[in-house]
């Protein structure tokens, strides 16, 4: 198997734990599918994430920033949800529960990492700017997860729904996709942003 994932801080995940076992935060979750199930959850899958927010700066790699873990909630085969865990002051803590098309897309997304010849650590990167949602296959396996700049030979697997003009789950070099990226910021509001 090519993929490496980083463990997650052990308070991370017990704090989704915690959450995944208060009946209370699971019935409040603003994720129906998380609402409506029955039996089990696990968390699975941790995945750090991190952000790009300065897609407009030119030259150099991005620089990015840790923002959390995110765990794929599942039930049986399936991910119903995915829950993340943010740093504070205090450590890590339980954030929120979230649902919709980026949990599906991101299960597909290391399906299709799988069987890469190449080994890689996933990582999650989200692109605020662009309302976008990356697969990271970063190059050093061995990094705990947390640090680490995006390679011009890492993958980047943008997650369904993707920004127009950019295709979702097909796997592009760092080097390939960057500077689509930043020709899609301007000045003004998100080029091809969809109506609000």
């Amino acid at each position: 198997m090519p993929l490496h994932l980083p463990p997650a801080p052990a308070p991370a995940l017990r704090s989704v734990l915690a959450a995944l076992g208060s009946p209370t935060a699971v019935r409040e979750a603003p994720t129906s599918a998380l609402r409506a199930h029955q039996g089990p959850l696990s968390p699975d899958r941790p995945l750090p994430v991190h952000v790009w927010d300065d897609v407009s700066r030119a030259g150099g790699p991005p620089l990015t920033r840790l923002a959390g873990w995110r765990f794929l909630v599942r039930s049986g085969e399936r991910a119903v949800a995915a829950a993340e865990a943010m740093l504070t002051a205090d450590g890590w803590t339980f954030s929120h529960f979230c649902g919709g098309p980026y949990v599906g897309a991101t299960e597909q997304a290391l399906q299709q990492a799988e069987p890469l010849a190449t080994p890689y650590q996933p990582r999650l990167l989200s692109v605020p700017e662009l309302y976008m949602l990356t697969l990271w296959l970063h190059h050093d396996i061995a990094s705990d997860g947390t640090t680490g700049l995006p390679a011009p030979s890492d993958l980047l697997v943008p997650l369904a729904p993707a920004p127009p003009g950019i295709a979702p789950h097909h796997p592009q070099r760092v080097a390939d996709l960057l500077p689509r990226l930043t020709l899609r910021i301007g000045p003004g509001p998100l080029l091809d942003s969809p109506a609000a």
